[in-house]
């Protein structure tokens, strides 16, 4: 075929351009270094702003390295870059299919590419002189078995399918079935194909149903096939439930009457206890007043709570409070507020902690931020100073009686 003159004589006068650009880059670039070197300064390198750049091809990351190589054996011997030569194997002749469609989907690269990357980039090893003898240098440098392995990846071509397709499944074959259909097919093959890689693939064609005695079992007409969700719902609830055991359920109700009634033996004995622990003590119960509403009593000093919120704490020259319970004992470890005791309008009584330290509830912690209700005679306990909590019974069930009346209104 003959070839265009005139297409050559623009392609020498571009290639001669080219040329006559970069020396004329390169020296200008020596005079800007030789001038910074008498300066002395140090020219700024350039470098790139961008945070994300684009992912590379495995082959593009031994490009840098192979380009100074190939620059330096473009020096010393003058051969400009190019294709491959005749003996290595060109970009075309390492893949057996044709489909990129299909390589993306079926090669396994470093990178998550897109179609379209892997198009350019196949484009470029074609096209780009330059990329393809890169490639072809680093393609040069791999290792055997790094060859066996990618090539032993290769995609199974339909002719290849076709042909495993024909051994019988109910056979057994071997290694040498698949060793005698690689050399009566020696062109259908891929070269690297070897008698265990196509025991391998058929196999999975018996698998899967592949094979040409094979057929696979139509559903069944007429008969929906159900899902998980519909055998679930013809499941009956009712035949999933358990036994009743009325001997466990007989036990458990006689032991939640015997609780009961020792609970109620408890509440009626609680006034006898009060009188038995008042006599030990030798503290009564104290004759409230109109204007009474609870009482903290300790073994030294009686408070009277008669607002519906006082303070509890250690009173100082700079903090006022309404309880001061270093008047009971040693209170150094007490804070300057230690709690609020607080009267809600249904009659409640409640502590709050402020403090650092717990205040303890009948053995119950309240830690600081917390609160807790609190009853009639209930033990509290700050730092060791201990105090009982009793209410006076008549006005809170008056307070009680007036906040029922307000609540229908």
């Amino acid at each position: 075929m003959d070839k265009d003159p005139q297409g050559l004589l623009d392609s020498s006068l571009m290639a001669s351009g080219t040329a006559s650009r970069s020396e004329d880059e390169e020296s200008l670039a020596g005079q800007k270094r030789s001038s910074s070197q008498a300066l002395g300064t140090i020219p700024k390198r350039r470098s790139s702003s961008r945070f994300i750049k684009r992912k590379k091809f495995d082959d593009e990351l031994v490009e840098s390295s192979l380009a100074k190589s190939s620059t330096r054996a473009k020096g010393a011997t003058g051969v400009e870059p190019g294709r491959c030569s005749g003996s290595e194997p060109s970009s075309s002749e390492k893949k057996k299919t044709n489909d990129l469609t299909s390589v993306h989907l079926g090669v396994k690269f470093s990178c998550r590419f897109t179609l379209r990357e892997v198009q350019e980039r196949w484009y470029a090893l074609l096209y780009d002189p330059v990329i393809s003898k890169l490639a072809c240098q680093a393609m040069r440098q791999l290792h055997p078995e790094a060859i066996a392995a990618i090539q032993s990846k290769a995609l199974f071509s339909k002719a290849e399918e076709q042909l495993l397709s024909k051994v019988g499944s109910a056979s057994q074959p071997s290694l040498e079935t698949f060793q005698d259909l690689l050399h009566r097919h020696p062109d259908a093959f891929y070269l690297s194909r070897t008698a265990k890689a196509l025991q391998s693939h058929w196999q999975l064609m018996k698998q899967y149903y592949l094979l040409e005695d094979q057929t696979v079992q139509p559903l069944p007409k007429g008969d929906q096939v159900l899902n998980f969700s519909d055998a679930e719902d013809l499941i009956d609830d009712s035949k999933l439930k358990d036994m009743r055991d009325e001997v466990l359920e007989h036990e458990l109700t006689v032991a939640d009457r015997r609780q009961k009634r020792e609970i109620r033996q408890l509440e009626q004995e609680l006034h006898k206890w009060q009188v038995l622990v008042d006599s030990i003590t030798g503290m009564s119960s104290p004759d409230f007043d109109n204007q009474t509403l609870a009482v903290l009593r300790g073994r030294m000093v009686r408070y009277l709570m008669r607002s519906r919120e006082i303070t509890l704490g250690r009173a100082t020259k700079d903090n006022q409070i309404d309880v001061d319970l270093s008047l009971e004992g040693p209170a150094w470890k007490i804070s300057r507020k230690q709690g609020v005791i607080k009267l809600k309008n249904n009659g409640d009584f409640f502590i709050a902690n402020e403090g650092r330290r717990p205040i303890y509830i009948d053995g119950r912690p309240v830690l600081c931020g917390s609160k807790w209700r609190l009853s009639n005679n209930s033990v509290v306990e700050i730092a060791s100073l201990r105090f009982v909590f009793l209410i006076n019974q008549d006005l809170i069930t008056l307070i009680r009686a007036e906040a029922a009346k307000i609540t229908p209104q």
